[in-house]
């Protein structure tokens, strides 16, 4: 399913299944997986393209996961079908012809857990699903120009432990949120807040998002393109973060 035509089922998955626990005094849960597809980067236009994850994760008593690596979207799928809850598993669409190595004795980490996908001392980037990819391209960028970015992804948005990210941004002092979502009221706002909030005294810089432009996802690949982050505009931004220096130099990287 199209995670752009949830809404049809949104009664029974926020106000059923997701109240069902709270409701019943933690009696009775109800074990759902709900698999879903979403993102641009196929031509699918405006009812076919879109990133929604914030609206689950804004709805308390679901989970919502997205997975970025092959690993992950083997085992983080078995741990969300063991859950006592109901999961929102979203697939980006442009990952599924992604190849890498499975291994099943070994999950990337913990449930709800981040992991640090590319150390760096200079600024953290923090990601998901698709994005992931783009903003470890992007910290190859960066390390050419002397930047050496950390690079996290979240895996799972709700629940989400920023503990290790914290951490990571305390150290640099800098933060950027990359996310395919529209930027306005995106998922991206809520981790940028609460980095934001615990690592106030330590920002050298405001925590900064890198999203999709607010317009219907166009059609045409060209202004598909243009609607959702590149390589080059998240270099761009984070190099900017970090020395102030004129977009430009990366805006050719795809």
């Amino acid at each position: 399913m199209y995670v752009d035509f949830a809404g049809l089922v949104m009664d029974q998955l926020a106000n059923q299944a997701a109240k069902i626990r709270y409701m019943f005094g933690g009696q009775i849960g109800v074990p759902l997986v709900l698999r879903t597809q979403g993102g641009a980067g196929r031509s699918a236009a405006a009812q076919h393209s879109q990133s929604l994850e914030s609206w689950f994760v804004h709805v308390p008593g679901l989970r919502v996961v997205m997975p970025a690596t092959v690993n992950d979207a083997y085992h983080l799928l078995r741990q969300s079908l063991a859950r006592p809850d109901p999961v929102v598993f979203v697939e980006h669409k442009g990952l599924y012809r992604t190849k890498g190595i499975l291994d099943k004795q070994q999950p990337d980490g913990g449930w709800g857990q981040p992991v640090c996908r590319r150390p760096g001392d200079d600024v953290a980037i923090i990601s998901y699903s698709k994005m992931l990819n783009l903003a470890l391209e992007a910290a190859k960028v960066l390390s050419g120009r002397g930047i050496e970015a950390a690079v996290w992804d979240l895996r799972c948005l709700n629940p989400m432990d920023l503990s290790e990210i914290v951490d990571s941004v305390c150290c640099s002092g800098r933060a950027a949120v990359v996310t395919e979502s529209c930027t306005t009221g995106g998922f991206a706002a809520e981790v940028a807040s609460q980095i934001t909030e615990r690592c106030f005294d330590h920002l050298e810089e405001p925590v900064i998002r890198i999203g999709g432009e607010d317009v219907p996802m166009p059609a045409a690949p060209e202004l598909e393109s243009a609607a959702i982050p590149s390589v080059g505009l998240i270099a761009d931004s984070v190099a900017w973060l970090v020395k102030r220096e004129e977009p430009g130099w990366a805006t050719q990287t795809p």
